[in-house]
């Protein structure tokens, strides 16, 4: 306890250093958190799209049943398939209705027979989709093909970029506080030399002396982390209406609250680590 109340002590004494420690720091775990959890949301995006049929190829509407179940047996054939899945004109009216349940105008206007039947292809491996896609094209029976493979590679890009750009801000930003805290700690040494060597003089130890401002840089670590992390989680919440919207028919959101949590625990192992280890290297310089 007798350390705490040091601590306690230290950054009443000196608020405007704090304050700034404090705040390098809740912006260092404020980018963090938002690189986190828009290199999450990507990921789950691409694992989404993967796990979905990736090619789909619509019939002609005069293609006959036999034809079409011909292409289909033709497709598992190749033992590249992972599973196919027929959609016939019937159950393509259904998941139009239910698309547009919400719009009575639209479901009048389209029947059954206006909608073409449909094969969805999930493949083994990601890379015999090609294969797949253009044997589906050379069909006469086939009208248009979708492949999904454009998509699944942009947001892969867009995640490898975001990951390394967030990286690089990280390991940037966490340098900046680290030797922020190390300089504010060994500016309140050099200021607090003589209280030192008194307290040496009376038989305090080494470890006695260093442990309060060990402390103060866990402190200002794990406060501006508990910040960073709480702007961005609020703002991840606020902005949970309109990300739902964009991401219909993905099951991202909402962000469950135990992801949130173990964020926040990594976070403030990461931050304890930066401020502790800055603090430690700041004694060793100043209290030889």
């Amino acid at each position: 306890m007798k350390f705490f109340k040091t601590t306690t002590h230290n950054i009443r004494r000196s608020p405007y250093q704090a304050f700034a420690a404090v705040l390098i720091m809740m912006l260092t775990f404020l980018t963090v958190s938002f690189f986190t959890f828009l290199i999450t949301g990507s990921s789950k995006i691409i694992n989404f799209f993967e796990s979905k049929p990736q090619v789909t190829a619509f019939f002609h509407n005069e293609a006959k049943q036999k034809d079409m179940d011909a292409l289909q047996k033709k497709v598992k054939d190749t033992g590249r398939v992972a599973s196919i899945k027929f959609v016939s004109k019937k159950d393509a009216l259904g998941i139009y209705r239910e698309q547009n349940k919400d719009d009575p105008l639209l479901l009048d206007l389209v029947t059954a027979d206006i909608l073409p039947a449909s094969i969805e292809v999930s493949t083994i491996k990601i890379q015999d989709l090609g294969v797949i896609s253009e044997m589906l094209k050379k069909s006469p029976e086939v009208s248009e093909v979708i492949y999904q493979k454009d998509i699944i590679s942009t947001l892969t890009s867009w995640t490898n970029a975001l990951r390394k750009i967030g990286i690089g801000l990280i390991v940037i930003l966490s340098l900046v506080s680290f030797f922020i805290v190390l300089t504010i700690i060994g500016i309140k040494i050099s200021q607090k030399k003589e209280d030192i060597e008194i307290m040496r003089l009376i038989g305090a130890t080494s470890w006695y002396v260093r442990w309060p401002f060990i402390f103060e840089g866990i402190f200002y670590g794990l406060i501006g982390a508990f910040l960073g992390w709480g702007i961005a989680s609020a703002s991840l919440l606020y902005a949970t209406p309109l990300l739902s919207s964009f991401l219909k028919g993905i099951p991202l959101l909402p962000v469950p609250f135990i992801f949130y949590v173990e964020v926040l625990a990594g976070e403030l192992v990461m931050a304890a680590v930066i401020g502790a280890l800055a603090s430690y290297l700041a004694v060793l310089r100043y209290l030889k």
